[in-house]
């Protein structure tokens, strides 16, 4: 269904501006945004995929992914169509740079319907909104997390956290956790391949690192590209250093996927961003490869203690006391447990 859109204004003539990402669309009668699904209708912002999802499924927790967000746990996962960035390495571009033109018969779920989804399904969590950007769905999204926290569930985006202050400060207060997919550490990199800007993300990073709220980052490592060691620890070194050194940090190898076809990331270069990133951070995993089990699993920082086993989706929890501390430490390791 079509809805009016939040985080917009009046532009002139009929002409509409979006003001809830970087981007600022101008939007003229009858066209759509970057993003795709929010259109000008004859001078009124509209989102045109609320309740239209394309995808919903009942995930690990992992898969999001988060590892220190109550591991083991299933959360119900839901996602449209559209993106306001257009990553040239997107592993879902089937969905995320497609328009409702693409789907014309998506199946309506609305907010309701889906909260109590996640309230009656055993030992899930709650709702991830993924798959898509979910900024660009951010009316169903923000409608659907006041309901499913009405009912005593959580709520976590996988997001590009490419979105404007006013709007992300909205949405902190509905958000349990999220997942930050952070393309690079530079510029010229988000230009290039993902027509979006690196700052306004590093802003908003620092912004959910402040409100509390519990957040992990992924980076997708692409050889040639934002492997560099100098820019690599850059990276490393500002996570650390602006948001804290407890972030959780998921190095994903990458590989080759809709314009993008360099070969895929070698084995050696993951475990050498593993080990530059395990300088500056407590909790670096790898991901998209088998790993060893120092790679995948969680070890108590303070004392080395295994915490949780990983073999892809199954977890064995063996070194956590019901608080989430390491059972021979006491230190505190998974908040939310």
């Amino acid at each position: 269904m079509k809805k009016e859109a939040m985080y917009s204004e009046k532009a002139g003539a009929d002409n509409v501006r979006c003001l809830l990402c970087p981007h600022r669309c101008l939007i003229k009668p009858g066209n759509r945004g970057i993003c795709r699904v929010r259109k000008n209708v004859n001078g009124t912002l509209v989102t045109e995929t609320y309740g239209k999802l394309s995808a919903v499924h009942i995930d690990p927790v992992e898969k999001k992914p988060l590892y220190h967000f109550y591991p083991g746990r299933t959360i119900l996962s839901i996602g449209s169509i559209g993106c306001n960035m257009h990553c040239d390495f997107c592993q879902n571009w089937d969905i995320s740079q497609s328009s409702p033109d693409d789907f014309p018969n998506l199946k309506e779920h609305l907010p309701e319907e889906l909260a109590n989804a996640a309230a009656e399904s055993k030992d899930n969590i709650g709702i991830a909104y993924t798959y898509n950007e979910p900024v660009v769905f951010y009316e169903m999204m923000v409608d659907t997390a006041r309901l499913v926290h009405d009912r005593g569930k959580k709520n976590v985006a996988v997001t590009n956290a490419f979105i404007e202050p006013d709007s992300l400060q909205e949405l902190i207060p509905l958000m349990d956790a999220f997942n930050v997919d952070l393309k690079a550490f530079d510029e010229e990199f988000y230009r290039k391949y993902t027509g979006a800007r690196l700052e306004p993300v590093k802003k908003n990073l620092a912004t959910m690192a402040r409100s509390g709220t519990h957040l992990e980052i992924t980076n997708l490592i692409i050889p040639g590209l934002n492997d560099q060691p100098e820019k690599f620890r850059k990276m490393v070194k500002w996570i650390a250093t602006e948001l804290g050194e407890e972030v959780v940090m998921h190095l994903s190898r990458y590989f080759p996927q809709y314009k993008m076809h360099i070969p895929s990331t070698p084995e050696e270069t993951m475990l050498a961003c593993y080990e530059m990133a395990s300088e500056e951070l407590k909790y670096v995993y790898l991901g998209n490869m088998a790993g060893t089990p120092r790679t995948r699993n969680t070890w108590c920082p303070e004392c080395g203690n295994l915490l949780i086993e990983r073999a892809g989706y199954h977890i064995r929890i063996s070194g956590l006391d019901d608080r989430g501390n390491c059972s021979k430490c006491g230190t505190k390791v998974i908040p939310h447990h």
